[in-house]
């Protein structure tokens, strides 16, 4: 416990010099960063996700774990690809928040990062990747806070969240569209931008409201049986 105490600690120390290291270095290149601010933020967004693979790769996961995290990736990448001639209709959301919501947040994002890394090698790889990474994977870490606090959530609210995670994730992405694509910037573009995108994001939202009224209870209490056999087995 101890030990625990203090390994969480030096964790919280280091990230807080981290956070303080990178906003002494913001304020000493500004105009550097100005100048060349969407390099250095794709920099940071290929950092933190390099940090949660490595906290992923350094935590207790059983390999058992590791092998049901693999089988579910891989399900979140193979099924996007059938759909893509549906835009819009991405079953990676709906893999991730039900692998989040059953075997935790770190889980939860590992199956929505990896699902979109390797649904991109079928679809096309590029700058989008790693916010798609980031994003999906976001959909599964919420969605193990909601397992965690609200593990009995009721079979409406889990239908809401998936519908929600629709409309968020295509937000997220026109954010990434809009900032290192469209030039200049200006309110008019950016609005434009989000309206066009409205109707994919609304395809988003049912579909994922769909896959879960037709298969979520089902995938839900097939998962949280192996948990269940896991712990059994481990224990």
């Amino acid at each position: 416990m101890a030990a625990g105490m203090a390994d969480r600690r030096s964790r919280i120390v280091a990230a807080v010099l981290l956070i303080a290291g990178l906003l002494a270095l913001a304020r000493w290149q500004l105009p550097l960063l100005l100048q060349h601010w969407v390099i250095f933020t794709a920099a940071l967004l290929l950092g933190a996700l390099l940090l949660f693979f490595i906290r992923f790769e350094k935590s207790a996961v059983s390999a058992r774990e590791i092998g049901v995290i693999a089988i579910l990736a891989a399900l979140a990448a193979v099924s996007r690809v059938p759909f893509a001639a549906l835009p819009g209709v991405q079953p990676t959301t709906f893999i991730a928040i039900v692998s989040g919501f059953v075997f935790g947040g770190q889980a939860g994002f590992m199956v929505g990062a990896v699902g979109a890394l390797g649904s991109n090698f079928f679809l096309g790889q590029g700058p989008w990747t790693p916010f798609q990474m980031l994003f999906w994977g976001l959909a599964g870490a919420s969605a193990g806070a909601l397992g965690r606090f609200f593990p009995g959530a009721s079979r409406t609210s889990l239908a809401i969240f998936n519908t929600m995670w629709g409309f968020f994730f295509g937000w997220l992405m026109n954010l990434f569209f809009v900032v290192f694509f469209i030039k200049p910037l200006t309110w008019s573009s950016f609005f434009l931008t989000y309206a066009a995108s409205f109707p994919f994001d609304c395809l988003h939202a049912f579909g994922n409201l769909g896959l879960y009224l037709l298969l979520g209870g089902q995938i839900i209490r097939v998962l949280r049986r192996f948990r269940m056999k896991m712990s059994y087995l481990e224990g």
